[in-house]
């Protein structure tokens, strides 16, 4: 995907023929909302409180992984945003909207908290995250690719998260009693 984004490859012009036909088919409000979903102001107090309630239950390591799960979003999103410099669907004389830090942000925040508190609420996770993604592309905040592009990404870090906490966990029972 990245590498079509960088060439302008077919895949990319798919990508932006599939985006003008379906910027503002829904009403702006409504595809507003869906993409405030990924805002750091309403994701991260999810996850924040997920954390605090895994602490609770003696889960220091599972929310110490989540939290740094969270600070690699931006760590890992910002340079990909640099490098490859993509115009917006909206703004094509800005850069800088591949991947999506909102999705991003969103995949990692509701998943960590659903993988945190119970793994009953990984739906939830998921259709919190479906619905920023799709309120991003329709309201023209970001191309599909964007969007799909940061669920791999944060597929990755969730992967390498979950994968630090079971490996810590196998080594000390200290922090690790599994969720509910």
């Amino acid at each position: 995907m990245t590498w079509q984004v960088l060439v302008h490859g077919s895949l990319a012009r798919l990508d932006e023929r599939v985006s003008r036909a379906v910027v503002d088919s829904v009403p702006r409000p409504l595809s507003e909302l869906a993409a405030d979903l990924g805002n750091m102001t309403v994701a991260l107090p999810v996850l924040a409180c997920a954390m605090a309630y895994a602490v609770w239950r003696g889960r220091r390591l599972a929310a110490l992984y989540a939290g740094l799960a969270m600070a690699a979003v931006p760590l890992l999103v910002i340079p990909l945003k640099e490098w490859t410099a993509r115009p917006g669907p909206l703004e094509p004389w800005a850069h800088g909207y591949y991947p999506s830090g909102h999705t991003a942000t969103a995949a990692v925040a509701y998943f960590g908290a659903a993988l945190l508190v119970s793994k009953r609420l990984i739906p939830v996770a998921a259709v919190l995250t479906a619905v920023t993604g799709t309120g991003l592309v329709l309201r023209g905040f970001h191309w599909p690719l964007d969007v799909l592009a940061s669920l791999c990404l944060s597929l990755l870090i969730l992967t390498v998260s979950s994968s630090c906490t079971r490996r810590s966990c196998s080594r000390t029972a200290t922090g690790c009693s599994g969720p509910s």
